[in-house]
This record gives structure tokens, sequence and C-alpha cells, in this order.
């Protein structure tokens, strides 16, 4: 069984684009999709990105626009400038690290509930409830949200060195066979890839 390392960041606009479409590709080629959330802004400073607020107004502005169609072509609402965004992604993060460590829940459920939280409800995913809520609404104890604070801290502290060590450098990316497979829009082509 192919494995596939999804590296991720619960607050990325295109983590939630990407939706369930990398677990139903995951699923569909007998794979496993194993989530790696990582620290995004560290990871672009390791790795020579930029962060958002430290862009180009022209590549900011290109930014919403991207979102506004992939939003559109995909049938999925999006604010382009939520509320709580940016937040602190970490509590979320380390949620994702605890459910995928206890099982028993819809993983892609609380990768997608989170994102949409965030970019279509305009919730606060640093908020202890907002967390809570997306742990249930997929099927898992909300208690996680407290259990796996630190066992999720030290786990996303070792992702940053996975995904440098892979070649990754931003979300949401998938590796397998030592392919890298960076954004949403890629999809296809690690469909293609799975597919041999």
């Amino acid at each position: 069984m192919a494995q596939i390392a999804y590296f991720l960041n619960p607050i990325s606009p295109w983590v939630y684009l990407a939706g369930r479409r990398p677990f139903d590709i995951a699923a569909r080629h007998g794979a496993e999709l194993v989530l790696h959330p990582v620290d995004v802004q560290a990871l672009m400073a390791r790795t020579g990105g930029t962060a958002l607020a430290d862009r180009h107004e022209v590549r900011k502005a290109w930014r919403l626009q991207e979102l506004a169609r992939w939003s559109a072509r995909l049938g999925m609402p999006l604010v382009p400038r939520p509320r709580h965004f940016p937040t602190n992604p970490a509590p979320a993060s380390y949620a994702l690290i605890a459910a995928q460590e206890a099982g028993g829940g819809d993983l892609a459920a609380l990768v997608t509930g989170f994102g949409r939280a965030v970019w279509a409800e305009e919730r606060d995913i640093a908020d202890d409830t907002v967390i809570r809520a997306c742990l249930e609404g997929a099927g898992f104890d909300p208690a996680l949200a407290d259990r796996g604070l630190l066992s999720g801290a030290e786990t996303y502290a070792r992702n940053q060195e996975v995904a440098v060590a892979q070649g990754v450098f931003g979300v949401p990316t998938w590796v397998v066979d030592a392919q890298v497979f960076w954004g949403q829009d890629r999809l296809d082509f690690l469909d293609a890839h799975l597919a041999g």
C-alpha cells in the first residue's frame, strides 16, 4: 500500500479548497494518507518563501482573485478576508494530530471542518469551543482538544523537520515515492502518479 504524506495547515485557504479530494484520491488507489500538520510560516521562512503579510500588493491582489476563481470552480463558499484570519493554527493542528493518532472518526471531515470554520463561517480555529465542535462534528471525542496538547506540540515540531527533509516548502503538499505535489491545483497530477 502506497503511503502519501499530506503536509497541511488547517488555516490555509488552499487546504480548505483541496477539501476531501486528497482523501478520495488516496482511497481510490488503495493508498494511506498520513497527515503532517506544519507551521507554514516557519516552513516558508526556512525554505525561501515570503509570508503573506510581507508580499507585494500585486501578489496579494492576485491571491484574492485566485481564491475567488477556485471557490467558484469548486462550488465552495469562501470569504476572502475572514474575520479570524490570521489566527493561531497550532491548537487545531494539535487536534488533527491527536485525532489521527486516536482514530475512530473521519479525518477528511475534520480537515474540511476546520477549513470551513475559517473560510466559510468566519470562526476562530484557535478557540477551544470551535476546535471541540469540529472534532465532535467529525466523529472524534472533543476531549482530544485537551489530551493531545503535549504530544501534538512535539509532533508538530517534528513535522517541520520531516517536511524540509522531503522537499516541502508550502501547503498543501503531498509526497509519495519521493515525488512532491504542491498545491490543491496539483491533485490531478497526484491522482495520475498513483494510477501509474
